[in-house]
Order: C-alpha cells, then sequence, then structure tokens
C-alpha cells in the first residue's frame, strides 16, 4: 500500500491569469514567489510553493503529494499498474515546473489527475502574506467523484488513506493524524472541489468574513463548525468558480482504534452552528 507523506500542492488551470494573480494576492491573502511560463506560484508556508495557476483549460487540475523516497515512489508504481491504473515518469520539464525531483503522474477512478513528487522544494525564507489573512498553511483538498463508494476503496486499499467520518456517501480521509487530507463529494465530472487553508484562530475567520462581505466575494458557506473535523469554517468563491476554505481547530486523531463515524447529508452534517451550504455537492 501507498505511503503518502503529506498533501503538497494544487495546480489550476484559468483563462485570465492576471485575474486568478490578483484574487490570490489580495483576497485569498498568499504570497506570490514567481511568474514562470505563463504559471503564477503561491505560498502559503514553509513549502515552495502550495498554489499554481496557469494558462489554461479551467477545468485542468491537479493535486501533488509528498512521497518519502524514491524507493517507495517505484513501489507506487508498480502498486498502482497492478491495480490497472496507467502511470508514467514526469518528463524534467514537468519537474522543473513543479520545482520536484521526481514526478509520477496517474489518474485515479473518477479521473482526478495526481501527482506523486520526491523530494519537492521548501522554502528557506519566512512566508509573508500580502494580507494578514492568518494563514499557517495549506492543509486539505475536496475531490469531486464519480462514485464515492468506488474511490474509497481506492484511496483506501491502494494509496493507503484511512476514513475518519462519512457525510452522506461522502468520506472524509486522512493520511497522518490530521481529521482529514482529502474529501471526497460526489459530482458528475472530475477535479478540485474545494481548497482549505488552515488559520490561526476563529478570530482570522471572523476578520475575513467581514472582508470578504466588504468586498462582494459571495460567501458560499458559514461561518460555521464542522461536526466531523470539529473546525471552525468560512467558504467562499474564488475565480472560475472554484471555492476557497479557511479553518481552525481541525481534529487530530491519535487513537488506533478510532472508528469512523457516519453523518446525515443534510446541513447539520456539515454544521453544528446551523449554517446552510450553497455549494452543489453539498447539497
Amino acid at each position: 500500500m501507498i505511503n503518502l507523506h503529506d498533501i503538497r500542492y494544487v495546480r489550476l488551470g484559468t483563462a485570465d491569469l492576471d485575474q486568478a494573480t490578483r484574487y490570490c494576492v489580495d483576497i485569498l491573502g498568499l504570497q506570490k514567489v514567481r511568474a514562470l511560463d505563463g504559471a503564477v506560484y503561491f505560498r502559503s508556508d514553509d513549502r515552495d510553493h502550495t498554489l499554481v495557476y496557469f494558462d489554461g483549460d479551467p477545468n485542468d487540475h491537479a493535486t501533488g503529494f509528498e512521497i518519502s523516497s524514491m524507493e517507495e515512489m517505484e513501489q507506487a508504481k508498480r502498486d498502482l499498474e497492478e491495480a490497472g491504473v496507467s502511470t508514467y515518469w514526469g518528463s524534467d520539464s514537468e519537474c522543473e515546473a513543479r520545482f520536484v525531483r521526481d514526478l509520477l503522474v496517474f489518474h485515479d477512478p473518477s479521473g482526478n489527475r495526481i501527482e506523486l513528487v520526491h523530494r519537492p522544494f521548501h522554502s528557506g525564507w519566512r512566508y509573508f502574506p500580502s494580507r494578514d489573512a492568518g494563514i499557517s498553511g495549506f492543509s486539505h483538498i475536496g475531490l469531486r467523484s464519480r462514485d464515492p463508494a468506488r474511490d474509497e476503496k481506492f484511496w483506501t486499499r491502494i494509496m493507503g488513506a484511512r476514513v475518519s467520518d462519512w457525510i452522506g456517501d461522502s468520506p472524509l480521509l486522512r493520511i497522518d493524524e490530521i481529521h482529514h487530507k482529502i474529501a471526497l463529494f460526489p459530482s458528475d465530472r472530475p477535479g478540485v472541489q474545494h481548497i482549505n487553508h488552515q488559520v490561526e484562530s476563529v478570530d482570522d475567520i471572523m476578520r475575513s468574513w467581514y472582508f470578504l462581505s466588504e468586498r462582494d466575494i459571495p460567501i458560499t458557506f458559514g461561518p460555521g463548525r464542522h461536526p466531523t473535523s470539529s473546525a471552525m469554517f468560512l467558504y467562499f468563491e474564488g475565480p472560475e468558480g472554484m471555492v476557497y476554505e479557511y479553518s481552525s481547530g481541525v481534529r487530530s486523531i491519535e487513537d488506533e482504534d478510532y472508528r469512523p463515524r457516519q453523518f446525515p447529508a443534510e446541513p447539520l452534517g456539515f454544521c453544528m452552528w446551523g449554517a446552510k451550504p450553497n455549494i452543489k455537492e453539498f447539497k
């Protein structure tokens, strides 16, 4: 079984790179690292980058996960191909564009592009955001799934993830002690469904609620608190419909005997305070 060390980055195509860049800098509160070959890179912690927007199809998404050693990368390729999943090694130029030593690419059963990376670059200089949103780091993603039960088996039996809880048919999956790094939500197409950044406190969430509301950024869910992960949250709309989330206070699971819980696929399954989501995959 594959051992994912951590989630590393998200890459998103965009039809308007300038507009996406302004949003990431002025609204989301990320640090612009560089612009290179039709792509703009952003930091949210000590990693070289955690988000990239590039000139391309807005439906072209990729998520990177770190693998600890080259031996594990080679074993991951064997495991995936034994399971009938086509893979390929990334080219030198693809590795350079991701600032990693090695890259293995494949698609999950729903068609989501997944990139396993070895020796990704870290930054030796302090993360300094464009606005003080209180971001402490990139934490998790929601992925669209054409069949969450099928995809849950793929992510748990091959990719080494573990179910923390379910909301309806949607599994919340952990790859370390953090409650979830991946969530699978029913959809008729693949792609990244939302992108989460952790912030330091509920004060940061509420400051951003006012900040975003004053700038007419659509709030799609919250403020609220998830009964699954215990995290306080705020979801809002980004370029070309991408949903971003700030959250704080996410639960850690260190008990090996922990048993996943089933929550209903209704507003109270998503928020224990009573907020109702205006997000298609959460309805």
